[in-house]
């Protein structure tokens, strides 16, 4: 197969995989629901209690960080700082942890119905989208009280945002169809999340690596979540546009994400059944 024949293949499967989400989005619908009160069941906050968590990181790191460490002092109003952070880490880290065992928890409705088996992972990717959101309102209401500086800019967070839900969908269909096939990979992720955690710009910045300039653009560069953490932080804590770079980064790891996804899951597709 050309080159050419091999790219329109590719992106006529990607197009399917993907188009999916709204031929069939009463199922999708369907699966969400089912997600969201499952999570919830028998809460008496519902949502807000997707709240807690980024919440309660916050207040750990900002005692480690600011009281014991000392390492904050330079950067002005670390708390948003943080938290603009966290809120993408934490969409991240739980859509990809969820995701991870998605198809394998819903094996029983995979084997006895016949469905695109990608809105599995997708329904767990928006049940997670929900706390993101929130996490993002909050960060707004925020913002346009504590920082002036954000006001004209910060709806630019809102498309850098969608991108990332996109990004993060494209890794978690990738994960969840491949540990279908090797079962590995839900604990693979499990113990890869917390390094990869404190290698991100959630805590510190790259003015404290200043020093070691060929250290910085490894992490600034090698680490695919890093740009788009620094692309929305810009609009939504340090009121500037994002730089382009960062855009531009986060245009493409979103695409060879969704085109990764959807070749991992066409490998294993016609598998899945048989496998769970």
């Amino acid at each position: 197969m050309s080159g050419r024949a091999f790219g329109r293949a590719s992106y006529t499967l990607a197009v399917d995989v993907y188009a999916d989400l709204v031929r069939y989005r009463e199922l999708f619908g369907s699966l969400f629901r089912r997600d969201f009160r499952a999570r919830y069941k028998g809460s008496v906050l519902g949502v807000a209690w997707s709240l807690a968590n980024p919440l309660i990181l916050m207040g750990v790191y900002l005692l480690l960080f600011s009281v014991l460490w000392q390492v904050v002092k330079s950067i002005d109003h670390y708390p948003l700082y943080l938290l603009s952070g966290l809120a993408v880490w934490v969409f991240f880290a739980t859509s990809l942890q969820q995701a991870s065992r998605s198809m394998v928890d819903y094996s029983e409705l995979i084997r006895k119905v016949k469905f695109p088996r990608q809105l599995v992972a997708f329904s767990t990717v928006a049940t997670q989208l929900v706390a993101f959101c929130a996490m993002l309102v909050v960060l707004f209401v925020i913002d346009l009280i504590v920082l002036p500086r954000v006001r004209g800019v910060m709806w630019v967070a809102i498309p850098l945002a969608a991108l990332i839900v996109c990004f993060v969908g494209g890794l978690a269909l990738a994960i969840a169809s491949a540990n279908v096939i090797f079962r590995d990979v839900e604990h693979l992720v499990s113990a890869a999340l917390l390094p990869w955690f404190f290698l991100t710009p959630v805590l510190w910045t790259f003015d404290q690596f200043a020093a070691h300039p060929t250290l910085q653009e490894i992490l600034r560069w090698g680490n695919p979540v890093t740009p788009p953490i620094e692309a929305i932080r810009a609009p939504l804590y340090a009121g500037t546009l994002p730089h382009w770079t960062d855009v531009l980064y986060t245009v493409g790891v979103t695409a060879a994400a969704l085109a990764f996804g959807a070749w991992v899951f066409g490998r294993v597709d016609d598998r899945i059944a048989v496998e769970l």
